[in-house]
């Protein structure tokens, strides 16, 4: 069989399995998750040993450990995705929601009802995590889905369908809701993204190549963010414990994630202070240091920045230090530099908290947290399909809401139009 038919196939499939999940009740969607999450919980060792198999051939290949750190599946990530799964089957049903309903003039009620896309596909690169979070939002959501994981990731992605099509077929909804790509052909991407008469939305969550292609040559609606260059701004009334925490895990939790803080801006008046320190536990820590020429004269080890450093997501340990002279000018730096991902200022001052809300345009946007907190999961969502960066259906994380889509409805007792 052809990919081109394979991926048909899948499509004509997912399709049906649509139009069957719309009158699927939340019991039953809730029971579906509820029995992935106690087979995921059941398969743990074959899972970490698909997971190992994964591991050694992505280290034969040369992955470097910013990839190979997102392909492992620790036993606290498989708790995350059974924790996941569980916290989606708590969550309110948005299927159904009626909003806004008015009587209008002439006697009908207009208003808004929630529903399912219909068909998500979902590619990704080395997370096999996200074939469980993909899966309960999308099934919690009434949508059918589509899941095409990284070749790096096969067998984890493999063991982990073989736990969702076990927890519908004890439910009984159709298996063919949740479809895992068996093919690692790359010509599997581009029928996925192309098929607008089985696939309604799709969701690429991966490299910056990756999702540039897919945004160029998909003939469907995309929910993408390309980059994650996320910044802290250090303000001169700031609390400097709170922001060597928070400066300090905002890069150091996880180097190969999309909220990890790449440039670092500090307010010149309280630099001094706080730079000397913060370079210590970096290099503690083992993160280059790139900085601004007045970064420079406090801190003597680090690299010389360049213009290349301030756009870039380095994914990895390395960290660019600007230095600014207060809210204005780091308010600009974002503006000429951020991805509009997410974005945190460390101040005790409540008017330019609310002014730096307000004035920086991004999907999220921080006072006094760290921006690992821009995740699905950390925001009660359960789990999150991606982070979209778009200005246009979904914004930032995007759980079950953004998952559906409304409709207008109108309620009536016989009016007519004279």
């Amino acid at each position: 069989m052809s990919v081109k038919d394979y991926m048909q196939g899948l499509g004509q499939n997912a399709r049906a399995a649509s139009r069957a999940m719309m009158a699927v009740s939340a019991g039953d969607k809730n029971a579906a998750l509820i029995a992935i999450a106690e087979a995921l919980d059941a398969a743990r060792e074959s899972i970490a040993a698909e997971n190992a198999r994964d591991l050694e051939n992505g280290r034969n290949k040369g992955l470097d450990a910013a990839l190979l750190d997102r392909l492992e599946l620790t036993p606290a990530r498989i708790d995350g995705m059974i924790e996941g799964l569980r916290q989606v089957a708590a969550l309110a049903d948005p299927c159904g929601e009626i909003t806004d309903l008015k009587r209008r003039p002439s006697g009908i009620q207009v208003g808004k009802m929630r529903v399912p896309l219909g068909v998500v596909g979902i590619i990704y690169e080395s997370r096999p995590n996200v074939t469980a979070d993909a899966a309960s939002l999308c099934l919690k959501s009434g949508n059918a889905t589509i899941l095409r994981g990284g070749s790096e990731a096969i067998h984890s992605n493999q063991a982990i369908a073989k736990c969702i099509g076990a927890g519908l077929k004890k439910v009984g909804l159709p298996e063919a809701a949740v479809q895992v790509v068996e093919t690692t052909d790359r010509a599997a991407v581009g029928e996925l993204i192309t098929m607008p008469e089985y696939v309604d939305v799709i969701v690429p969550r991966g490299g910056k190549s990756l999702i540039e292609r897919i945004s160029k040559d998909a003939k469907v609606s995309v929910i993408k963010h390309l980059d994650g260059i996320c910044h802290v701004y250090i303000d001169d009334q700031a609390d400097l414990n709170k922001a060597f925490d928070i400066a300090l895990n905002s890069k150091t939790h996880r180097y190969g994630v999309c909220n990890a803080m790449e440039t670092l801006l500090v307010a010149e008046s309280v630099a001094e202070q706080i730079l000397p320190r913060l370079a210590k536990a970096y290099a503690d820590k083992g993160v280059e240091l790139r900085g601004c020429t007045k970064t420079l004269a406090i801190i003597g080890e680090a690299k010389p920045a360049t213009e290349e450093d301030w756009a870039t997501e380095y994914l990895a340990p390395v960290l660019a230090i600007r230095m600014v002279s207060g809210m204005d000018e780091a308010i600009d730096h974002i503006a000429d530099y951020s991805s509009a991902h997410t974005e945190s200022i460390v101040t005790e001052n409540y008017t330019k908290a609310r002014a730096f809300l307000t004035r920086v345009d991004s999907s999220s946007v921080m006072v006094n947290a760290s921006t690992r907190f821009a995740d699905g999961f950390q925001y009660g969502l359960g789990a999150e399909i991606g982070i979209s960066t778009d200005k246009i259906h979904a914004r930032g994380p995007v759980g079950l809401e953004g998952l559906t889509s409304q409709k207008w409805i109108v309620l009536g007792d016989g009016e007519t139009l004279n």
